[in-house]
């Protein structure tokens, strides 16, 4: 089954058969032991580097490839129907953890910063969420304060992804300045920055090879250098960011859902009970339709999302839209696949049982799904 998107170049076809057979090689062999391990590979981020897939959309001036919104959304399918953990983390590093940059930063802060990560040197990260703010973007707690002609960080962050690794460069976090300064700055913290600590390796229900943790900032010295775009517009900065972050989520959702329906078929094709394969019944025939149904109108979702970004188009409300069906698909998707498979369903020996564990978040990360809906509704009018 191919995603339905019409990708205009040899080039971009070229790349989505590249992270098809990189995914087949490289990730789908290795994914349960990693996932077992509860390790994020690296050392795989550093060869996807070696082939120019971790600047996909950024320009070539800057270290990237600069590829369509569409070409990394097809690539991306790929990787994540090996596994989710490996798409999660490359995806965050595309996205949140580049584009900040990209957009907002200035050219000594690209040269220094955002080539290293589109060159796949350096892994990305955003820091955002924390212990009592999350979709309550505006309560966040972590402070920026002028000083001495630089800044001092006081707070911390939680569920931080690719902040803590050997490869990682350290998060763009999002920080409350002084109203008159106008609300929030955005600052990136290299790791190994005094004051700057990380928490052990988080452990979720899901997404075993991914790196998430804690960061605290105490009392970290930056300069003026560290400040990412204009303080106080890092808000409304990081927002439109997120947009094209909940395309790639989006993606995510409904890679797990075709390759949990995959597994599904495949095991009741083969299945026996009562005489006949569990496909020729009737209850399981209609669960494995109406995934497939699902699934086919998602993926043109996701396809126009990422054509309208493409365009120039506003596409806000349909990443809203993408996300939060294609995340509710997933983990029903996931639900039935597992039901479908009975007991061997429940086993991690099964990669259902992975995919299983991995979709949940997908409803949760990068805004929830009643945020989804929220801002869904603004563009309704409400």
């Amino acid at each position: 089954m191919a995603i339905p998107l019409e990708l205009g170049t040899e080039e971009d076809q070229a790349l989505r058969d590249l992270a098809r057979e990189f995914a087949a090689g490289e990730i789908a062999p290795y994914a349960a032991g990693w996932w077992q391990e509860e390790r994020c590979p690296v050392e795989l981020f550093a060869k996807m580097g070696e082939l120019d897939l971790m600047g996909l959309l950024v320009p070539p001036e800057h270290g990237g490839t600069g590829v369509s919104t569409s070409a990394m959304v097809a690539a991306l399918f790929e990787v994540a129907k090996a596994d989710q953990s490996i798409a999660a983390a490359w995806q965050a590093h595309l996205t949140i953890g580049s584009l900040p940059l990209l957009r907002f930063g200035s050219e000594e802060q690209k040269r220094r910063w955002l080539v290293p990560l589109a060159q796949g040197e350096k892994l990305g990260s955003f820091g955002l969420t924390e212990a009592n703010a999350g979709s309550d973007v505006r309560g966040i707690q972590t402070r920026a304060t002028r000083e001495d002609g630089g800044w001092t960080v006081q707070g911390s962050k939680v569920f931080i992804s690719n902040a803590g690794t050997e490869m990682s460069l350290g998060p763009v976090i999002l920080a409350r300045i002084p109203e008159d300064d106008g609300g929030y700055a955005a600052l990136l913290v290299p790791r190994g920055t005094a004051g700057f600590t990380e928490g052990p390796k988080l452990k979720g229900i899901g997404w075993h090879a991914l790196d998430s943790r804690e960061l605290h900032f105490d009392d970290v010295r930056l300069t003026d250098e560290h400040v990412i775009g204009e303080p106080g517009r890092a808000l409304s900065a990081f927002l439109a960011t997120l947009d094209v972050g909940r395309i790639t989520v989006a993606t995510l959702g409904i890679a797990l859902a075709e390759a949990v329906l995959e597994l599904a078929l495949e095991h009741a094709r083969h299945r026996q009970q009562f005489g006949r394969p569990l496909s020729k019944f009737q209850a399981i025939q209609f669960k494995l339709a109406d995934i497939a149904a699902q699934l086919e109108a998602v993926k043109l979702l996701v396809a126009q999302t990422a054509a309208l970004r493409d365009a120039g188009r506003p596409f806000s409300k349909q990443s809203a839209m993408a996300k939060l069906l294609s995340s509710q698909l997933a983990t029903a998707a996931a639900s039935e696949a597992v039901q479908i498979h009975g007991g061997y369903g429940y086993m991690h020996e099964y990669p259902v049982a992975r995919f299983y564990c991995d979709a949940k978040v997908l409803e949760i990360g990068e805004g929830t799904n009643e945020i989804q809906r929220l801002v869904i509704a603004r563009h309704l009018g409400c």
